[in-house]
């Protein structure tokens, strides 16, 4: 039987690391898209398809070399949500996204982490000033793209629904 070694970078900041999926992940996916946190990222999902978002998750970084990373607090080691960079087909272009389970808003998680992985998207992964795909009624990730120094750049669609893309600043990278 032949295995397959993912080479998905860890990421640390002060309180946070990102890191590759693990089983161990499930349950908090499955809580996750059992309620209602889920609207903005693709709607309820039962297990199974939990299950299968995660492997879609590593197939990306296996078939683009990047993707989202899941998130733990240090501290506690808490899985407490994802956040990085997706492509998928009929994008514009890559896309910076983030989500937090129930429990893990108003710490500044979401902005350490989207931070982080924005850095190392345009240092390691050459994708310098991305974009983020928004639902209009998702205030909150509007909020949080500002406060990241995104601006409004137009009205897009993703997955046929309309949207808006936000415009992150380009970041001096590191020869």
């Amino acid at each position: 039987m032949t295995s397959v070694t993912l080479n998905i970078p860890v990421v640390e900041t002060e309180r946070l690391i990102l890191r590759g999926h693990r089983v161990e992940d499930l349950d908090a996916m499955v809580e996750f898209f059992a309620g209602d946190r889920n609207t903005y990222v693709g709607g309820k999902m039962e297990r199974g398809d939990c299950w299968r978002a995660m492997l879609r998750g590593m197939g990306h970084w296996a078939m683009r070399g990047y993707g989202l990373w899941h998130i733990d607090e240090k501290s506690s080691g808490s899985f407490v949500g994802w956040t990085g960079m997706i492509f998928a087909p009929g994008w514009d272009e890559p896309e910076l996204g983030w989500s937090l389970l129930e429990g893990a808003e108003g710490k500044g998680y979401a902005f350490e982490a989207a931070t982080a992985a924005r850095s190392h998207a345009a240092q390691h992964q050459g994708m310098n000033g991305v974009i983020s795909y928004i639902a209009h009624a998702n205030n909150r990730s509007m909020a949080l793209a500002e406060r990241l120094g995104a601006k409004f750049e137009r009205e897009g669609a993703l997955h046929g629904k309309r949207c808006q893309v936000w415009r992150h600043p380009r970041l001096e990278v590191q020869a």
